[in-house]
């Protein structure tokens, strides 16, 4: 395994981190009794070979169900100084709940403390109002860090970049959970910010979100050779210094050794990054049009600004991705989550464009005059059954 410093908390983090929330039995608390032995044992295997491996990071939140009462039946077997613990706690209005949902995370952890505790879903102004303002979440998890619960103190996001940039700024978090991977580079400013401020970059799910990369389609398969679409994505993340670490979401032992086939090639990734980039561009501007793929996103609308609420950019960009690379499958079930996101997948479906008029909010667009028909044509192709995010299903 590698490590890399996770910035201002001077923390060896491996460069792999074991997420959470794919190994637990169920999304919602439940009582002990009725968690299955089968799937217990499961989650100690995983955990036992990510040991092995040399990932240290175990992360996880108290909005994954029963994860964290299943690890605290590991983690305190461990020798505490070999691990780095990381929960997840929403932010809420009052933030006397806030710290009653981190009491119960250490409780079904059954540890004294946690390495880091990161504020989950900052993602709208009106949640970071929550967490800094005088007596707010912040201040409730600084009272934890002073009675020696919590080392760190960071944050986690799905908001959009000038959110992260904002919650960065205010210089009160020593690290962030974010995403950014091959797909979807938005966030490199932040980085950037998180950067400058010193703070540790932990990248969420850049093998599901980042394109269901487990199960790639052929296309993306022959267009990353020699490596997988899994491993090109690590060692694109990992090719950039600001990037401490990236969460696997392993849910069985055998999930880690794809992954770890990335190593080897950190020391010089360029010359195998390189083509593999350059193809994937080619591909895109073959498919779609150089002009577009260097304009799509040009002027276009938050989704707050677009009638019928519809989320324009993110629709164009899963359109995108499934007709360049066949990421069908990915886009479908991103797409599926429009409307039914809340503020961690905003905005909505292009179900009903076609009765909308969407000639003002396109006004600073070039591609004004085409957008509707290719939304319309997007929810055709993406378009079915809506689904729940995972935590609500």
């Amino acid at each position: 395994m590698k490590y890399r410093r996770f910035g201002r908390t001077e923390l060896e983090m491996p460069v792999f981190s074991c997420g959470g929330m794919r190994y637990q039995h169920k999304w919602q608390d439940v009582p002990e009794d009725e968690i299955p032995e089968e799937n217990q044992r499961n989650l100690e295997a995983t955990i036992k070979r990510s040991l092995e491996v040399g990932i240290n990071h175990i992360e996880t939140a108290r909005g994954y169900g029963t994860s964290e009462m299943q690890l605290g039946k590991v983690l305190p077997k461990i020798p505490r100084e070999k691990l780095i613990v990381q929960t997840k706690v929403s932010p809420k209005e009052d933030p006397k709940e806030f710290r009653l949902q981190f009491n119960q995370s250490l409780n079904f952890l059954q540890l004294d403390y946690v390495d880091l505790l990161g504020l989950h879903g900052i993602n709208t102004d009106e949640i970071l109002d929550y967490c800094i303002r005088p007596g707010g979440c912040l201040d409730e998890a600084r009272k934890l860090q002073e009675q020696g619960k919590v080392r760190f103190i960071g944050f986690s996001t799905h908001g959009p970049t000038d959110v992260i940039k904002k919650t960065i700024e205010t210089d009160c978090f020593d690290y962030v959970n974010l995403h950014w991977y091959y797909i979807n580079q938005a966030n490199w400013p932040a980085i950037e910010a998180a950067k400058k401020h010193d703070m540790g970059v932990f990248i969420i799910s850049p093998s599901d979100k980042g394109g269901k990369l487990y199960e790639p389609p052929e296309k993306l398969v022959e267009l990353c050779q020699p490596l997988s679409p899994m491993v090109f994505n690590n060692l694109f993340c990992l090719s950039h210094p600001e990037v401490h670490t990236l969460s696997l979401g392993a849910a069985r032992p055998t999930d880690f050794d794809e992954h770890l086939k990335t190593l080897s090639l950190l020391d010089d990734p360029q010359p195998i990054l390189k083509p593999i980039i350059t193809r994937l561009e080619k591909e895109a501007i073959k498919i779609l049009g150089e002009n577009w793929v260097q304009t799509w996103k040009q002027g276009l609308p938050k989704h707050q600004e677009t009638p019928g609420n519809i989320n324009i950019k993110t629709i164009l960009w899963l359109r995108n991705l499934a007709l360049a690379y066949d990421m069908i499958e990915y886009s479908k079930m991103r797409y599926s989550l429009l409307g039914n996101g809340g503020h961690w997948f905003p905005g909505k479906k292009a179900e009903n464009v076609n009765e909308l008029d969407l000639s003002k909010c396109l006004v600073n667009s070039p591609h004004r005059e085409k957008i509707p028909n290719l939304l319309a044509e997007a929810d055709s192709l993406l378009g079915g059954q809506s689904v729940q995010r995972l935590s609500q299903s």
